[in-house]
């Protein structure tokens, strides 16, 4: 069966959001569709694959493939790779599908390219450097199939109407492969909306000179409503909040309709993440600061000062 795959990560039981984003896309590349989904709860998910586009569905809801640690799901979707030839295989960026798209490729001997923005044929993509203001086409040669991990956001899901055929996957596990297991997984806790879902995102940077003065903009936040607060690599690496906050190259990339900079200068490294949402406003104290080159608004001034002020203003809007 050869064409276009999308390895379809399955967080807990529901299949993780980027398989969607990736289907779309993969209807654009004029090949047949086919998804791959391992873990409990793959079954149910097929009926999402396809209406996202995929007109196949290897599917597995056998729990090894949650307990152990890639090495199955790698062994699994090689055999099938063997048995059906697809041209390429696009993986989402959760660290399960780039550890399974690593292991695949050590198998494979195939031509591997992660970070990518666009994906123009089964053997060409497009990918951003310095951030973003280069755009590098990329040519993937050798053997099929070619594997890609797309960039988070990169593609917008959009679903088709259509279904997927089940195909459930009859591959054995070799009992080497289930040494690795999984003891624990820990689930942080969320008062609000995912960053990568938020309309708003208010990120802090060394501006806010101290780490409870991320507190600043958790107010606002919840003054805005559907708002979620995020972080520059600065702060994370200083350990005032955790990695799971921060936006950027190394952290996550996030498309709002409005994020709010405050007190980041603008590395590059942090623009990349958050370039494309929709307004850009920037409060920083130092009117010379990069971020400023991108922003819709520039505020100047000191954001201890300015971020109480908004948020008494639209508390008071509110009523």
């Amino acid at each position: 069966m050869p064409g276009v795959w999308v390895y379809a990560d399955m967080a807990g039981v529901k299949v993780d959001r980027w398989a969607f984003e990736l289907l779309t896309k993969a209807r654009d590349l004029g090949a047949s569709i086919a998804a791959v989904a391992l873990g409990p709860g793959a079954t149910e998910a097929a009926t999402a694959l396809g209406e996202h586009g995929a007109e196949t569905v290897f599917a597995s809801d056998d729990p090894v493939y949650v307990e152990c640690v890639a090495q199955p799901a790698a062994h699994v979707l090689h055999e099938l790779v063997k048995e059906h030839q697809p041209e390429l295989i696009l993986f989402g960026p959760t660290y399960g599908s780039r550890d399974v798209a690593g292991r695949l490729q050590a198998r494979t001997g195939s031509t591997l390219m992660s970070n990518a923005t666009d994906v123009l044929t089964t053997d060409y993509a497009q990918t951003q450097i310095f951030g973003g203001t280069q755009i590098v086409d990329v040519q993937l040669s050798g053997p099929n199939p070619k594997l890609i991990i797309a960039r988070p956001k990169a593609f917008a899901a959009e679903s088709s109407g259509g279904s997927g055929k089940v195909v459930p996957v009859e591959v054995t596990v070799p009992d080497e492969l289930k040494k690795a297991k999984r003891v624990e997984t820990h689930d942080e806790a969320a008062g609000g909306p995912k960053l990568e879902d938020a309309k708003v995102v208010i990120s802090g940077g060394r501006g806010l000179q101290d780490q409870a003065n991320f507190k600043l903009l958790q107010d606002l936040a919840a003054a805005l409503g559907n708002a979620a607060v995020g972080a520059s690599r600065a702060v994370v690496d200083a350990g005032w909040v955790p990695y799971a906050m921060q936006v950027g190259q190394t952290g996550k990339t996030v498309k709002p309709e409005v994020y709010i900079a405050v007190g980041i200068s603008g590395a590059t490294q942090h623009m990349v993440g958050m370039k494309e949402a929709k307004r850009i406003i920037a409060i920083n104290k130092d009117k010379d600061a990069p971020i400023f080159s991108i922003a819709d608004l520039g505020i100047v001034g000191d954001a201890l000062k300015i971020v109480p002020q908004v948020t008494e203003a639209i508390r008071s809007r509110k009523g």
